[in-house]
């Protein structure tokens, strides 16, 4: 949770300071593969499965999409708006689960998604003019961005969880990593605006940022791995969300962001609809 909530704030600085959005996913994941080769000789390739490869492959080139989106979304909206956005992977997750496997969702967990959406609409103070402020809240474009980056990594949970029980959270984590890359330099050579080699030079003062930020993601991805390997997707999304707070409160020191009050009591009502769903 520290890692995540670490990698955000060095994503946003980093957007902060002009570094396009492409060009931080492709630098991430080009340290994420320098860490994940040398680990390569701990793994046992002959008990990896092939059920494995085409859950890591799947899983990868959704949160590969997803973590892009997340960047865009960092460089267009606040950090303490865009850590309690992470309350509606539950809400994704129920749908998703009401869309494909026809669950619906009991009383409780009804009543804990209105919650979220309720909570959300805090984040911001009410405009003039009267409008709905839940429409006001999914207009904005970093909270669009955000939303997809979500839906992907709802989607790629599922896959995620299938590599680890087969494969294990290291293996998972590092196929995870070496599998982003050529996903993320596809994106940066389909969108580039200059070339990654003239970038990566101008900006070689940046480099440091860069290994910190590739070395926090590991952190975050091979704990989360672990974290799936021996507990529910459901209690893993609800430890999850307890990193919201921490991320108003940054964004409030770090980045100078508006309306803490707000944003923390908006976190709360959202947390507690989140717990409402995932206890049901």
């Amino acid at each position: 949770m520290l890692a995540s909530v670490s990698a955000n704030v060095f994503q946003k600085k980093m957007g902060h300071r002009g570094l396009s959005p492409l060009y931080i996913t492709l630098g991430a994941y080009l340290v994420l593969t320098l860490i994940s080769l040398p680990l390569l000789s701990l793994l046992n390739f002959d008990a990896l499965r092939s059920a494995f490869w085409v859950n890591i492959v799947l899983a990868a080139s959704l949160d590969m999409a997803g973590t892009l989106l997340l960047v865009m979304s960092l460089s267009k909206t606040d950090l303490s708006v865009f850590g309690p956005l992470n309350a509606y992977k539950v809400v994704f997750s129920a749908l998703l689960a009401l869309i494909f496997l026809g669950e619906v969702p009991s009383w409780q967990g009804g009543t804990g998604i209105f919650i979220i959406l309720l909570g959300s609409v805090m984040l911001f103070p009410p405009q003039n003019g009267g409008r709905n402020r839940l429409l006001e809240l999914l207009i904005k474009r970093g909270v669009q961005l955000r939303f997809l980056s979500i839906l992907l990594f709802s989607i790629g949970t599922l896959p995620l969880k299938n590599a680890v029980i087969i494969g294990g959270p290291l293996a998972t984590t590092l196929f995870w990593c070496l599998f982003g890359l050529p996903l993320a330099g596809l994106a940066y050579r389909l969108f580039r605006q200059q070339s990654f080699p003239v970038v990566w030079q101008a900006h070689a003062s940046r480099y440091p940022d860069f290994i910190g930020l590739g070395v926090l993601i590991f952190i975050m991805q091979m704990t989360t791995m672990m974290l799936l390997e021996g507990m529910l997707i459901a209690y893993a999304l609800a430890l999850f969300q307890l990193s919201m707070m921490l991320q108003v409160f940054l964004g409030y020191r770090l980045f100078q962001e508006q309306h803490l009050a707000r944003r923390l009591v908006a976190c709360t009502i959202m947390i507690l609809g989140c717990l409402l769903v995932l206890t049901t």
